[in-house]
């Protein structure tokens, strides 16, 4: 089966972006025009998902009335004959029915909010998109990623190079076998030291999973943390089926901490017609001041 269906867990509590996340959920946090989760969610479309699943917890309605009309702002952009910017707004719109939102009750880690959207997803694979994680790629890193999905099936993860002495700082894989930018792989090693780190291929927030992943979550016991944690199930699935990883081709901004979100804002500024030339004197004039 295809992937049709993704799950983007968004009940975190921002802890690392504070106190900003106490006004706001931090995947609405904006980046140059746009919230952090309109980029991921456009990935998603970009890659054919056909359904989404967000994963809240309480203060995040917010995130499902940004992607419903907005009537009183429509209306005044229609008066006013702003069309360009209300062509923007009306794009931020998901389709009638093409989304879910399935409440987590409790911060009982990533696995937990997975294994909540199981009787939306079904009896077939999906996609897991991380919403605090933004990927620049042409196609998108999710595209590449079903595009790879579609000759092997199985499961695959997302993995990006990262220097070797920042190896303990990540979760990498271990890989067997390499066909261009697919590996099959044996294991996840989290925060390894660097001289016993079977990779520098770091797991980032992408992934393509089996739906036998549910049965394996509702069994799974508190893991680092105290948390349910993903990679416990993903690992007793791999003994199971065949796991590979995917080296694709991008470049990754964490917005779910400080430096990575002002990196994800510079990227898009300097990336945005709209904003590139004032973005490329004011870092120039920044360094030249430093």
């Amino acid at each position: 089966m295809r992937v049709r269906k993704a799950v983007l867990p968004v009940a975190g509590l921002g802890t690392r972006v504070l106190p900003a996340t106490k006004a706001i959920p931090k995947e609405l946090l904006p980046v140059v025009d746009r919230p952090v989760i309109q980029y991921v969610v456009d990935e998603a479309i970009e890659a054919g998902i056909e359904h989404i699943v967000f994963v809240t917890g309480r203060s995040k309605g917010a995130i499902e009335d940004y992607f419903d009309h907005a009537y009183e702002l429509e209306a005044q952009l229609k008066l006013k004959n702003k069309t360009d910017i209300l062509k923007q707004v009306e794009a931020s719109r998901l389709p009638a029915g093409s989304s879910s939102f399935v409440r987590q009750q409790a911060p009982l880690g990533l696995g937990h909010a997975v294994w909540c959207a199981r009787d939306v997803i079904g009896n077939e694979p999906f996609a897991v998109l991380l919403p605090d994680v933004i990927v620049k790629g042409k196609p998108s890193s999710l595209k590449q990623m079903v595009d790879a999905y579609d000759k092997v099936g199985g499961n695959i993860v997302a993995v990006d190079p990262v220097p070797e002495e920042r190896v303990s700082s990540y979760g990498v894989i271990a890989p067997v076998s390499r066909d261009g930018r697919l590996i099959k792989m044996s294991g996840m090693v989290e925060k390894p030291p660097r001289d016993s780190a079977p990779s520098n291929l770091a797991i980032t927030g992408r992934y393509i999973l089996q739906p036998e992943i549910f049965g394996l979550l509702e069994k799974q016991g508190a893991g680092a943390g105290g948390e349910i944690q993903l990679t416990d199930s993903m690992a007793k699935l791999m003994e199971l089926q065949d796991f590979y990883a995917y080296e694709f081709e991008g470049s990754v901004h964490d917005c779910g901490n400080k430096t990575g979100y002002f990196d994800a804002v510079l990227a898009h500024a300097l990336d945005n017609p709209d904003t590139a030339e004032f973005a490329r004197a004011l870092v120039k004039k920044t360094a030249q001041g430093l």
